[in-house]
């Protein structure tokens, strides 16, 4: 009863026995959350991205961890499970994996996006595609916003660029324009589009706001 009381409280119970193999007590250890770990959480749910937590803990210990940030869970995984359940999710979407853990380590490296925290193992920082150097949970949010901006600026210069092509193009097969103002247009895209990408570099994270 002690034991599962103290794993529905999250923590993951350790038997203590005596030099002779008779058990002496227990010792209960329970990995904390990060600080921000709710607010990046909420962060992500404004985004429209799903968490879901993978975990090696057992099922009770998971499920309290996860309960308090809200988040559905799968639990007592090891490396090769994590693998599955991101199988089954690619299945659905693309898949981001954040961890920084050893055992993290083929999960970040199968999902579509690994992303590795910044105080994690070298193996799960090698594995991964990106890391967030500041170790914060809010962190994945920005790295998210800051990908669909870019994304954003790099479908918009292609439209821009592309699209004073064709019209100089047809203009100037129409004998409307001529070929020195085509010319002179080609350069001006190649500014423009330059100018729209350098406004990344004032681009400030929104993901935390309400």
């Amino acid at each position: 009863m002690a034991r599962a009381a103290l794993e529905e409280a999250g923590k993951t119970v350790v038997v203590v026995v005596t030099a002779d193999g008779l058990p002496f007590g227990l010792l209960a250890l329970r990995d904390e959350p990060r600080g921000d770990a709710t607010e990046g959480i909420a962060a992500l749910s404004r985004l429209g991205v799903a968490a879901v937590m993978l975990t090696g803990d057992n099922p009770r210990t998971g499920a309290a961890i996860a309960g308090g940030l809200g988040l559905d869970v799968k639990a007592g995984l090891l490396p090769a499970d994590k693998l599955r359940e991101i199988a089954a999710l690619r299945r659905t979407g693309s898949v981001v994996m954040v961890g920084d853990g050893i055992n993290d380590a083929p999960a970040l490296a199968a999902a579509d996006v690994g992303i590795a925290m910044g105080g994690g193992t070298d193996v799960a920082l090698e594995a991964a595609d990106a890391a967030v150097l500041r170790d914060r949970v809010t962190g994945v949010a920005e790295l998210v916003g800051l990908s669909r901006a870019t994304m954003l600026n790099v479908k918009t210069n292609v439209a821009l660029a592309v699209g004073l092509k064709l019209v100089f193009l047809v203009t100037t097969l129409l004998g409307l324009t001529g070929l020195w103002p085509a010319i002179l247009a080609d350069t001006g895209a190649t500014v423009l589009v330059t100018l729209n990408a350098l406004r990344l570099l004032s681009w400030k994270p929104r993901a935390a706001e309400a």
